[in-house]
């Protein structure tokens, strides 16, 4: 078991290293300092951040804690943390190009070079991927961090750095979708709730004083939809779907069949912009 998994996130590693977060209580110290001492701590920080933390904690007591836990057998699990996130995060921090070189599915390696825009995790596949242009392709990529062998920073004078986070910027905003969620006025004191559901997607929240009713815009990729659509059957009568023909078709085709299975006939308009769609 790697006792920094619980640790081991963008938004953490982020403040960590820019921001000289440091914690605060005695508990969170013996913690960390505990931490620190098991050999994974290597990966997770800079030597430098590493001997810093170290130092501050010099004098805090530590607890050992190998002797008094076991954990018992367990199938293999996929770790959130994975070593390029740091360096490729200071490229696309930095808007650096980058050669990366990375396998294909057929074993073969392929070397080229990018301009990295951002790093994303999906929630489906478990995976943390690199989205990044391809100046030879002039295109969007998104390749595997697991399948990425070697990544590079090859710096950009600021003209060309400008130009080709333009264009990616462009290509970036044709992949989004967007979709505007109504919570039901019964279910407004489980707004947190259902936010907290969204919270792997980027949202806005509106409230119309008048109706006393709430509206999410969610901004979601394309090919994150179908995880959009379990979020919004988990809140079930909660919600409903306002704007989005494709959630809408997506959930009446769910409920339809859904329906179909026990014998229920569904009426119901062909055009899925003027169907009424309900979460149940």
């Amino acid at each position: 078991m790697n006792p920094f998994e619980k640790i081991f996130n963008y938004q953490m590693l982020s403040r960590l290293d820019e921001s000289n977060a440091f914690a605060l209580t005695a508990q969170e110290r013996t913690w960390l300092k505990t931490l620190l001492a098991d050999p994974s701590a290597d990966n997770a920080f800079t030597s430098d951040t590493l001997g810093k933390l170290r130092g501050l904690l010099a004098d805090e007591a530590s607890t050992d804690v190998r002797g008094i836990i076991i954990e018992k057998a367990k199938s293999r699990e996929k770790h959130v943390y994975h070593p390029l996130l740091r360096p490729l995060r200071r490229i696309i921090a930095q808007r650096h190009g980058c050669h990366i070189s990375y396998r294909l599915k057929n074993g073969s390696e392929r070397q080229q070079h990018s301009f990295p825009l951002k790093l994303e995790y999906s929630m489906v596949k478990r995976e943390w991927y690199l989205l990044w242009y391809s100046t030879r392709g002039r295109m969007l990529m998104a390749t595997k961090l697991d399948n990425i062998v070697a990544a590079n920073k090859v710096e950009l004078d600021a003209e060309r750095s400008a130009a080709l986070h333009r264009r990616a910027a462009e290509l970036l905003a044709k992949r989004k979708q967007q979709a505007v969620i109504e919570v039901i006025r019964n279910y407004n004191e489980e707004l947190s709730r259902i936010l907290y559901a969204f919270s792997c997607f980027d949202k806005t929240v509106s409230y119309d004083e008048q109706a006393d009713r709430y509206h999410i815009q969610v901004t979601y990729p394309a090919d994150e939809g179908e995880f959009l659509l379990s979020k919004i059957r988990f809140l079930g009568l909660r919600i409903r779907v306002v704007e989005d023909d494709y959630l809408k078709r997506r959930m009446l085709e769910s409920s339809s069949k859904a329906l179909a299975r026990y014998g229920i006939g569904v009426e119901s308009d062909s055009n899925p912009s003027n169907a009424a769609v309900s979460t149940d």
